[in-house]
């Protein structure tokens, strides 16, 4: 489902820009992409820059599910949020993101560290690695 709502929102998209933004291993999405293929939800084309890279994007059946989900999430989002005015609302994402950040930076690090000992770590802590690399980039 993660793997379809992003192809949904940000299509045509690359597997990889959806294992950074979904914080999901190349080889999960990679998986989910195969199932939506299955499923008949979704089509891959090719690049016009780098032949070596597929885009994805929704077809017509894969966007009515898109619609369904994203529908469902908004309206349990917006009984959630009743609970909150505007101002606890942006106080409770904005302690979200602190809490994203600093946990992603925790995972990153353990995982360094797990390097560091001579260990290999698993693939999504790999992924995690560069992830917490991209973002000192930026």
């Amino acid at each position: 489902m993660r793997v379809l709502i992003n192809i949904g929102s940000y299509m045509p998209i690359k597997s990889a820009d959806i294992a950074y933004q979904s914080r999901l291993d190349s080889y999960t999405v990679s998986r989910a992409v195969k199932k939506l293929q299955q499923f008949e939800l979704v089509e891959i084309s090719q690049d016009a820059e780098h032949k070596n890279i597929k885009n994805l994007m929704l077809n017509a059946r894969g966007q009515q599910l898109y619609r369904k989900i994203i529908d469902a999430l908004e309206q349990r989002c917006a009984e959630l949020e009743e609970v909150l005015d505007d101002q606890e609302a942006q106080l409770f994402y904005k302690l979200l993101d602190k809490i994203e950040n600093r946990t992603e930076q925790i995972l990153a690090e353990q995982a360094l560290d797990l390097i560091e000992q001579g260990h290999e770590p698993p693939a999504d802590q790999r992924e995690i690695i560069r992830w917490y690399r991209r973002g000192l980039k930026s």
